[in-house]
C-alpha cells in the first residue's frame, strides 16, 4: 500500500511522514509541499491514503481532496489541521479522519487503521451490492448529520429543516407531534401562532428539498404527526443499534455534533461501545 502526505510547512510535513512510516503499514510514503505535484503523482502511482493539511495557500486541502478523489474515488483522506472549524466541510467531503495538530502517533495510528478497515468494509459492501440492492439514500449521524443520495450531498435551504429531519432520524421512525418537534428544536421558546406558522414554513422547506432530490419517500406526515421511514434509507445509527460490526467500529464518540438535543443518544451509544 502507498500513502502521500501534503503540507506547505516543511517541518510538519517531515514529522507527518515520519509518523506514517512508523506505523509500518505502507510500502511507500511520499511527501509533497505543492498540491499540484500530489495530483500529478496519482497519474503514475496507486495511492491508498492521503494525509492533507487543510489550510494551504495555493490550493486548500478540501479542494485538493476533491481533485484526488476525481483521479481515485477509493482513496482515503485524513485531514491534519490546526483549525477545528473546518470539521463540517471535511466530513462533507467524506473524510475518513480528521486530526488537530500537533498530531500524536497513537491518534494518527488509530485513524489510519480505521481508514484502512473502512476501505475493506467498503469493498465488501460493493461486492454484496452486486448480489442484492441497497437503499440509495444514506443517512450519516456519527460526527455531523448529513444525508446523501448516492455520492451527492443533500443541501438544505434552511438549517432548521435539516435539524427537523435529524430529530426524526433520532426518533427512529416513531411519529412525533408538531408541538413536540417544536420544543425539541426551539427548547424554551413559546409555541404561539407566529411560531406555528414558522414551523409550517420549515416543514414545507423540508418537503421541497426532499422532493428536489427525489427522496420524499423517507418522510411522512399526517394529522399533525410526522416521522421518517427507516426502511427507505441506510443509517449508521440504526445499524449500530442492530449490532452491525462495521457501524460499531465507525462510531468515534460523536453523534450529530451540531445539535444539543442529541447528547442523550450520544451518551447511550458511548455506554454501549
Amino acid at each position: 500500500m502507498n500513502a502521500i502526505c501534503v503540507d506547505d510547512e516543511e517541518l510538519i510535513l517531515a514529522r507527518t511522514v515520519s509518523l506514517v512510516k512508523k506505523t509500518e503499514k505502507f510500502d511507500k510514503v511520499e511527501s509533497f509541499s505543492e498540491p499540484s505535484e500530489a495530483i500529478a503523482y496519482l497519474d503514475k502511482t496507486a495511492v491508498d491514503l492521503a494525509l492533507l493539511d487543510i489550510d494551504m495557500p495555493q490550493m486548500g486541502g478540501l479542494e485538493l481532496a476533491n481533485n484526488l478523489k476525481k483521479k481515485n474515488p477509493d482513496i482515503k483522506i485524513i485531514f491534519l489541521t490546526g483549525y477545528s472549524e473546518y470539521a463540517v466541510d471535511a466530513y462533507a467531503m467524506h473524510a475518513t479522519g480528521y486530526l488537530l495538530k500537533p498530531v500524536g502517533f497513537d491518534k494518527l495510528q488509530s485513524e489510519i487503521e480505521y481508514a484502512l478497515s473502512s476501505g475493506i468494509q467498503a469493498s465488501a459492501a460493493s461486492a454484496e451490492a452486486s448480489i442484492q440492492s441497497s437503499p440509495k439514500v444514506k443517512v450519516e449521524t456519527f460526527g455531523y448529520f448529513n444525508i446523501l443520495v448516492g455520492d451527492r450531498l443533500v443541501v438544505f435551504k434552511r438549517n432548521k429543516a435539516k435539524e427537523l429531519i435529524a430529530c426524526l432520524v433520532d426518533r427512529r421512525g416513531q411519529y412525533v407531534s408538531r408541538k413536540d418537534v417544536f420544543y425539541i428544536l426551539w427548547e424554551d421558546d413559546d409555541y404561539d401562532r407566529a411560531k406555528q406558522k414558522y414551523l409550517d414554513t420549515i416543514i414545507r422547506s423540508l418537503k421541497d428539498t426532499l422532493e428536489e432530490y427525489g427522496i420524499s419517500e423517507i418522510f411522512e406526515s399526517e394529522s399533525g404527526m410526522m416521522r421518517v421511514v427507516p426502511e427507505k434509507f441506510d443509517c449508521d445509527l440504526y445499524r449500530f443499534l442492530d449490532n452491525d460490526e462495521a457501524a460499531i467500529a465507525s462510531f468515534r464518540g460523536e453523534y450529530m455534533s451540531s445539535y444539543s438535543w442529541a447528547s442523550e443518544t450520544e451518551g447511550y451509544l458511548t455506554d454501549r461501545e
